[in-house]
């Protein structure tokens, strides 16, 4: 099947979640032998229109992202000379969504868009216009697929689709030494360590040991509360690690706690309970990470510091595991299979229009 995948920025121009989502599902069909273009901005070093790198074919639409503009302009043209099976197009900015559609009109094809929300989304005028366009609609979460809903979305056309791991990858780590609670992210202003840090210094009396993955610009600030709670000979700041290092930390961990005030998609999260940690969220409006975590048995959703306490208490009854198959569903080939599914049945409706 030969998929256009339609998004002004990628990981090559700027290294956020929303184009990190966009390069995994490029390489997961990829994987599984599609034909993958993107059409994007310039971001190699000749003016050439084309570029093929791992198996992707990569089309020049605009110089450079700013050029917002010409890329909308060019956009349904280029589209149409492709001639895709299907177009994906994610919907930052939304006026790209509305070029993608009229480029999937004129290639007689269906529009797939993706919302996934890093950073919220806008309401304003064109958004609320693209969230009218598409075929289906994909989002991460239940929390993005309301916030695209409230922006005049068809709440039949929307499905999510989380961001997959690979259990097998997971399988082949070896596992870290043993450590009660586990903490991963970027430390900032809305990493919220310190609902962790303050539920834990209650617990001073009890011989636990925290590990903290991740630095920013806050990292100084918690090693001095860490400090100032007189909890700091417990806890080890750890900063970056690759992949590969965060599984094994995982796999060695009892608990992870997932704090932070806004996560459209609590990725770490998922790796750290297919890895085999139990999970504990503190609730936050902004945040999906929740959904991971009702009604399961190994999963614990919290509103305050002490109901946080009171849950690395509860964990502790519960059994240490290396790996957990609940999560079979998050696994690259499944989500892969997801988004085929959807492809073939807009491919199968829109035959019959």
């Amino acid at each position: 099947m030969r998929v256009a995948f339609v998004s002004l920025e990628t990981v090559h121009h700027r290294d956020t979640e929303t184009n990190r989502r966009l390069q995994t599902i490029i390489e997961v069909l990829r994987d599984r032998d599609h034909d993958v273009h993107l059409f994007c901005a310039n971001f190699w070093d000749d003016e050439s229109g084309t570029l093929e790198r791992d198996d992707v074919t990569y089309h020049a639409v605009s110089a450079d992202p700013e050029a917002r503009r010409s890329f909308c302009l060019r956009l349904p043209f280029d589209l149409a000379a492709a001639s895709p099976d299907i177009v994906h197009a994610t919907a930052q900015p939304p006026t790209s969504v509305l070029a993608a559609s009229w480029g999937a009109t004129l290639a007689r094809v269906p529009l797939v868009t993706e919302w996934y929300g890093d950073g919220g989304i806008t309401d304003d005028r064109w958004t609320r216009l693209a969230a009218g366009r598409g075929a289906r609609i994909v989002a991460p979460s239940e929390l993005v697929a309301t916030w695209v809903r409230e922006r005049g979305a068809d709440g039949d056309d929307v499905e999510t689709v989380p961001n997959p791991i690979n259990l097998e990858r997971i399988r082949a780590v070896t596992p870290d030494d043993r450590v009660d609670v586990i903490y991963a992210r970027r430390l900032d202003e809305g990493a919220n360590l310190e609902s962790l840090l303050l539920a834990l210094a209650e617990l001073r009396g009890r011989g636990w040991q925290l590990t903290v993955v991740g630095d920013g610009p806050e990292r100084a600030a918690y090693e001095r509360l860490a400090s100032d709670l007189r909890i700091d000979d417990r806890i080890t700041f750890v900063g970056d690690l690759s992949l590969e290092e965060r599984i094994a930390a995982y796999r060695g961990a009892h608990v992870f706690a997932q704090t932070a005030e806004r996560c459209v998609f609590p990725t770490e999260m998922l790796w750290a309970l297919a890895s085999g940690c139990v999970g504990i969220v503190e609730y936050h409006a902004d945040s999906s990470a929740h959904e991971l975590v009702e009604g399961w048995d190994r999963g614990f959703r919290t509103t305050s510091e002490e109901e946080l306490a009171d849950a690395i208490l509860d964990a502790g009854d519960l059994e240490y595991r290396e790996f957990d198959d609940r999560f079979a569903d998050y696994d690259r080939d499944a989500v892969a299979d997801r988004y085929l599914e959807q492809y073939r049945t807009l491919q199968d409706e829109h035959g019959l229009l």
